[in-house]
């Protein structure tokens, strides 16, 4: 099967707000679909190939915009100035009105659905962990969630949320902004999530990033499609 080669699409969100969206399709009728939410680099070039790779594993894939509302077409890298000019974008959106950019989430999951008539995951990367525990806890429609090394999941006001679907966690042991502990006391105020840890650094998804771990991103990946594949049928 060659590689889906995906596209931008635009959604409109509830408050009338134009969302645009990455969406790549499989080659045959999808399995169900994936919301796939970004890190704090935008829609760039890494989540676009992760949503391709959920399309080439059957799946209708979506990745939403997410710093529209602050800042359109925003598309990083990972140097230590992206890191700076990610971080701010992620501040400026925190300091939006509630309820922030869920309303985006929301609109990719609806579209989601609607393309490919089936159910709805969603999988999210670091700051897109935190927005995809987020959705599971807050928004409609979805069947499944994963987050990887999301930051600010073991903050209290984050523990006291409740998810409406199950949930699979992935952290990583030497990730400095996501402690142990916290991990911990994530696994014991929500003992219904799958946590899952792995010997690596935060990103260690991200095969373009010095923090890359091969065998820990093939490993998540190859849970977070056993997840998907029994939660979507």
């Amino acid at each position: 099967m060659s590689q889906p080669k995906g596209q931008f699409i635009h959604l409109t969100a509830a408050d009338g707000v134009q969302v645009p969206a990455y969406m790549a399709q499989p080659a045959g009728p999808a399995s169900g679909s994936i919301v796939v939410v970004q890190e704090i680099f935008g829609v760039n070039a890494h989540i676009r190939a992760v949503a391709d790779g959920y399309a080439a594993a059957g799946y209708l894939a979506v990745a939403p915009a997410l710093f529209e509302r602050i800042r359109p077409g925003v598309e990083l890298g990972y140097s230590e100035a992206d890191v700076r000019q990610g971080m701010g974008y992620k501040t400026a959106v925190a300091a939006l009105p509630a309820p922030g950019v869920m309303p985006d989430i929301q609109v990719a999951i609806e579209h989601a659905a609607k393309a490919s008539g089936g159910k709805v995951g969603i999988v999210g990367f670091c700051w897109g962990g935190l927005l995809s525990w987020r959705a599971a806890c807050a928004l409609t429609g979805l069947a499944a969630a994963v987050t990887y090394y999301g930051g600010g999941m073991t903050a209290p006001e984050e523990l006291a949320r409740q998810p409406h679907c199950p949930v699979l966690a992935h952290f990583a042991d030497q990730d400095p902004s996501i402690p142990m502990k916290g991990i911990q006391a994530f696994s014991r105020a929500h003992p219904e999530v799958e946590v899952r840890v792995y010997p690596a650094h935060h990103g260690f998804n991200c095969d373009l990033r010095g923090a890359y771990n091969e065998a820990a991103a093939c490993l998540a990946r190859e849970r977070t499609l056993a997840f998907f594949a029994a939660r979507l049928a």
